[in-house]
């Protein structure tokens, strides 16, 4: 029987791919066969990760793209459907985020944070979307948000509007865009551990955090490889303007 998770055949494009999740989600594809476009603006990091996954067996093209500029995600997707096909699956990674509190934030900060983690995805979406309808082909559109889309936390005003904008706008663009045969789905990940997170969940506000989640533990990217690859994949053909959360159960959790 053919594996649940096997996307061999699709040329799967991950921005933001250079580190933390992107990566992750990278490598997730290509073991489940997908040739992987990884989009980024470090080419030198971006290389060492395609090499890492070919040596293991998987196919991977390392693509500079800067998900802020028009023309950058233009030549982008130009420059990697010639050297890999056709992109038929894209997940809308890319993202910063920034702590300060709303009365300290830079009108500067505030473009930053929402012109990456909104408008990014826009682009990206929309550049994958026109290419996949001019070839009269279906796709499916992955949009990677978060908890904080869906509930409020203190000093991350930007982040959090922001990826309460992309669920909106991953259902926007479902409505649309199902009459072409492309799905648009979210991926909300709860505290994910991650390189960068470590040092602030040892602390003791760190801890306090985690004993909210009720399970009482933070997520793994492993965690979240189900559902990518769930939305990824041709089992799940007939979903769109849905989001799964991987949170541990921390939204039925109280503020």
């Amino acid at each position: 029987m053919k594996s649940r998770f096997d996307l061999a055949g699709k040329v799967a494009l991950v921005t933001g791919a250079s580190g933390g999740l992107g990566a992750h989600f990278s490598r997730f594809l290509a073991d489940s066969g997908a040739s992987v476009v990884l989009a980024g603006r470090r080419l030198a990091v971006l290389e060492e990760l395609a090499h890492d996954i070919i040596a293991g067996g998987g196919k991977a093209h390392p693509q500079v793209m800067d998900v802020c500029d028009d023309a950058s995600v233009a030549s982008g997707f130009e420059a990697a459907s010639k050297a890999c096909g056709l992109i038929d699956v894209a997940i809308c990674n890319a993202g910063v985020t920034l702590t300060r509190k709303a009365l300290d934030l830079s009108p500067a900060e505030w473009d930053r944070v929402l012109g990456t983690d909104l408008s990014g995805c826009w682009r990206v979406a929309q550049a994958a979307a026109q290419r996949l309808v001019q070839a009269g082909k279906p796709g499916a559109i992955i949009n990677v948000t978060s908890i904080l889309g869906h509930r409020v936390a203190g000093a991350v005003l930007p982040y959090a509007v922001a990826k309460a904008g992309l669920e909106h706008m991953t259902r926007c663009l479902a409505l649309e865009w199902a009459r072409y045969g492309i799905r648009v789905n979210a991926l909300a990940p709860g505290y994910i551990e991650t390189p960068l997170n470590q040092d602030f969940f040892e602390t003791d506000a760190g801890q306090a955090l985690i004993r909210r989640v009720p399970m009482r533990r933070l997520g793994q990217a492993e965690d979240l490889r189900a559902a990518l690859l769930l939305l990824a994949g041709d089992d799940a053909a007939y979903m769109t303007g849905s989001t799964l959360v991987v949170d541990g159960g921390h939204l039925q959790s109280s503020l």
